[in-house]
């Protein structure tokens, strides 16, 4: 029998109550797609880097290519916390012969393409890519990265799917 291929996947997707509303994001798309055929390793940045569930909102502020990571309401800078984790948790995940990573899309933590990034007037880009996504696309610039919300696209899915198998073959991750 061929070993699952192993694929981080952000915690909130799999059904896990880690969301700053308490809630989740289950994605079943992933689990019925994907789940029969892979080893998913959940991570949940703002959980796993000491913040509470419930939580106050983070939003990312500032430059987009070197944004601040703050609490929403009150303005708390949680980015020093959020970068010394991801740093640690990205090289942990060496460990864990990963051959891909599904984030959550618009997560200021977990986001690839397109997070919202706020200017001190209250202005909006949409150009940011979440910390830990950027913490972990550093460190592994090979690994297939993919967000939720774009593998809803038949097309894209297949290209990962094609992109996992594709970096299994040339990678020991498993």
């Amino acid at each position: 029998m061929v070993k699952p291929i192993r694929i981080g996947i952000s915690a909130c997707l799999l059904g896990n109550y880690v969301r700053y509303d308490g809630n989740h994001s289950h994605d079943p798309l992933l689990l019925q797609t994907l789940g029969p055929f892979v080893d998913y390793v959940a991570v949940c940045p703002e959980v796993e880097c000491g913040m509470t569930t419930p939580r106050e909102p983070i939003i990312l502020m500032g430059d987009p290519e070197n944004p601040r990571l703050v609490t929403r309401d009150t303005g708390v800078d949680r980015t020093d916390q959020m970068v010394d984790w991801a740093q640690n948790r990205s090289k942990a995940l060496e460990q864990e012969n990963l051959c891909g990573f599904i984030f959550k899309n618009k997560s200021p933590s977990c986001g690839l393409f397109r997070v919202k990034v706020f200017d001190a007037e209250g202005g909006v880009t949409p150009t940011g890519r979440g910390l830990f996504a950027r913490a972990f696309t550093r460190r592994f610039p090979t690994i297939p990265v993919e967000e939720s919300q774009r593998l809803q696209d038949p097309e894209l899915m297949a290209d990962f799917i094609e992109s996992l198998l594709s970096f299994q073959e040339r990678h020991p991750c498993h």
